[in-house]
């Protein structure tokens, strides 16, 4: 079953399921401003979006299952149908990007990664929110997600700063509990160095 048949399934009990619990780290990691856009990728619901409304100018939910944005929209967040690697945004369109525990189910991270930076303004910031594979509970949980036949693929928070930091952008590492935030900063010289559908040039 692929995984948008997986979360169409459980989307009207998602968020009584599975309530986010780190809204005041991941505030002050994204740092929001009254004048950005932000896109929230792989955001599903909206249960994290909802929380930026009201706090920028434009909020947007992108996801692949239509049962997941069901519920975004049911919220009135703007929804976006389409997948992480091929995101279907022109470049430089949101100040803001969150990927908030779904970085793990993309089928290919580093393509991802190429889109998140084409589509982040320079100056803008992606902040992207990981279970820390380092804890025993977390390993749990990515062994049952591959026993359901979900594309998961869980990595350490230093090889997912690895990964932007060869394209380029500044990235570090917050740890709190089991939880990973991983924040991207890009500058204004990786204008010239991503190209326009993410390929280095």
């Amino acid at each position: 079953m692929p995984i948008m048949d997986h979360f169409s399934l459980i989307a009207p009990y998602y968020d009584r399921a599975i309530p986010f619990q780190n809204a005041e780290p991941l505030l002050t990691h994204v740092s929001p401003e009254p004048g950005h856009r932000l896109l929230d990728v792989g955001g599903g619901t909206g249960r994290v979006a909802q929380g930026f409304v009201g706090r920028v100018a434009q909020v947007c939910v992108l996801d692949p299952s239509v049962g997941m944005l069901a519920q975004s929209r049911r919220k009135g967040i703007c929804i976006t149908q389409g997948e992480s690697e091929w995101l279907p945004f022109g470049a430089e369109v949101f100040d803001r990007i969150i990927v908030i525990d779904a970085f793990h189910h993309l089928l290919d991270q580093k393509a991802a990664a190429r889109e998140l930076m084409r589509v982040l303004a320079c100056g803008g910031r992606l902040v992207i929110e990981e279970p820390d594979i380092a804890h025993w509970g977390v390993r749990l949980v990515a062994v049952a997600e591959k026993l359901l036949l979900m594309r998961s693929h869980f990595c350490p928070p230093r090889a997912i700063q690895a990964v932007f930091q060869g394209l380029g952008a500044r990235a570090r590492v917050a740890r709190q509990g089991h939880t990973a935030w991983v924040i991207v900063d890009k500058g204004w010289e990786m204008a010239r160095t991503i190209g326009p559908r993410g390929d280095k040039g």
